[in-house]
């Protein structure tokens, strides 16, 4: 039996539509996509703390959507430096090159300010805020992974203010002239420094530091932070880390030695 010519027209018409509805889904990503950078914008503004908002920025760096810059640029002069730096975050993750020079530019602000975020409730001073705001602007920029801050963390790491997060921050950018410093760190009297140092380097993914590194098998000093294990323990992670007994995407010794952000 010959098929009817309605029947025929089906496998056509079908086309069409399909056609018709790729060709509108075409036309609407665009839209789509700027909804949610939208939504990602409005979050960043109503995030009522710097690390939700420090989220949000990366997300929207994920993005690479320029448009949200100029609904960001008012959080480049706020007072809070925490969130100045994660809007600025955004801008240099967008390659904007502001960005990069706000973030230092709190790490060198030694400046009066108002109470801002980081200082735990209750204990607030300039000289808290201050400290807090540097030591944030530090771990910024061990997350933009920019070459060009390492001479200024470099200068910086025997501050008290980001002692801590330096090697932490050294380590995520991956520059080799962080090396013989970070090496150097191992010596050093603080045991934390001596912890850091050595996540730092495992990081770093410089195998040369393996010798050095070996040494600290036997350190049974104690750090003050993360359960408080012994030295030899970041040591080993960092050793196993470096020669490949675990994923270099997921540090171990990183995850459980870097210094989180203060809240």
């Amino acid at each position: 039996m010959t098929p009817s010519k309605s029947f025929n027209s089906r496998p056509s018409n079908i086309v069409s539509s399909l056609i018709a509805g790729l060709t509108l889904l075409t036309f609407a990503m665009p839209s789509i996509a700027s909804d949610a950078a939208d939504v990602l914008v409005s979050k960043f503004k109503t995030s009522q703390y710097f690390w939700e908002q420090a989220d949000v920025a990366r997300d929207l760096i994920k993005r690479k959507d320029l448009s949200v810059l100029p609904k960001l640029e008012v959080f480049l002069s706020s007072e809070d430096r925490h969130a100045r730096g994660n809007a600025a975050l955004v801008f240099a993750g967008l390659g904007e090159k502001r960005g990069f020079e706000i973030i230092v530019g709190i790490l060198q602000d030694h400046s009066a300010r108002p109470e801002g975020a980081g200082v735990g409730m209750g204990m607030w001073t300039l000289e808290a805020q201050i400290g807090t705001d540097r030591y944030y602007a530090a771990h910024l920029l061990g997350d933009l992974r920019d070459a060009r801050a390492v001479p200024l963390l470099l200068a910086l790491k025997d501050d008290p203010d980001v002692a801590d997060i330096v090697p932490w921050a050294l380590g995520q950018i991956g520059d080799r002239r962080a090396l013989a410093p970070l090496l150097q760190d191992l010596d050093a009297k603080d045991p934390d420094r001596r912890a850091l140092a050595a996540c730092a380097l495992e990081a770093l993914g410089d195998k040369a530091a393996l010798p050095r590194l070996r040494l600290l098998l036997t350190d049974q000093e104690r750090i003050r932070f993360d359960g408080l294990g012994p030295v030899s323990d970041a040591a080993k992670q960092a050793i196993d880390g470096l020669e490949g007994r675990h994923s270099l995407a997921a540090s171990e010794c990183g995850k459980q030695h870097a210094p989180a952000p203060r809240k």
